[in-house]
């Protein structure tokens, strides 16, 4: 404990002189160091109110979106099927559904619009202090920014954010898909 206070002490004091000051006085011997303060009162018993509801259970939220993907577009059962067995244009007839349903659901829930204005193969130029976030740069890279080059992808981001709420119980909250059983 006393290695992180001093660490603490050590980079508080490089840029608080203040701080500094007080330090110094304290190891010097012209200021006391306060006695710690004392223990505040226990708080009164509350009076019984209404029993709160149980908490919602945690579920991730990206179970939660992969939950959706597999509801709304089946892209969990796409990507888990074996494909030895099928041909090429099989496969593509049910990407086809799979990519387009999956598309609906990130247009619902993140409403993604494209990050650059321009089109690909156009020329574009960064910012002379540019986010890493917001571009990957390539190439051959000199200098200091701004710089300049051709647009290989707008990028994406998203406009909004609106996750289904989970609503189930604790034991259902990394469930993807339920079981599906045909009683007869």
């Amino acid at each position: 404990m006393g290695l992180g206070v001093a660490l603490r002490a050590f980079f508080r004091a490089l840029g608080d002189g203040e701080f500094s000051g007080q330090v110094a006085d304290l190891l010097n011997g012209r200021r006391e160091i306060p006695p710690p303060p004392s223990p505040a009162p226990a708080p009164a018993a509350a009076p019984p109110g209404p029993t709160p509801s149980p908490a919602k259970p945690v579920r991730s939220d990206a179970i939660t979106l992969l939950a959706a993907l597999q509801r709304e577009a089946r892209l969990v059962d796409l990507i888990r099927e074996p494909l030895e067995q099928y041909g090429d244009a099989q496969i593509g007839a049910a990407a086809r559904e799979v990519l387009r349903d999956s598309k609906q659901v990130l247009d619902r829930i993140f409403g993604l619009a494209p990050l650059a204005e321009g089109e690909e193969g156009d020329e574009v130029e960064t910012p002379a202090r540019y986010d890493a976030a917001c571009y990957r740069l390539t190439g051959k890279l000199a200098g200091d920014g701004p710089f300049r080059g051709t647009l290989v992808h707008a990028g994406w981001r998203a406009t909004r954010c609106e996750l289904p709420q989970f609503t189930g119980a604790a034991e259902a909250a990394l469930v993807v898909a339920p079981m599906e059983v045909d009683v007869s």
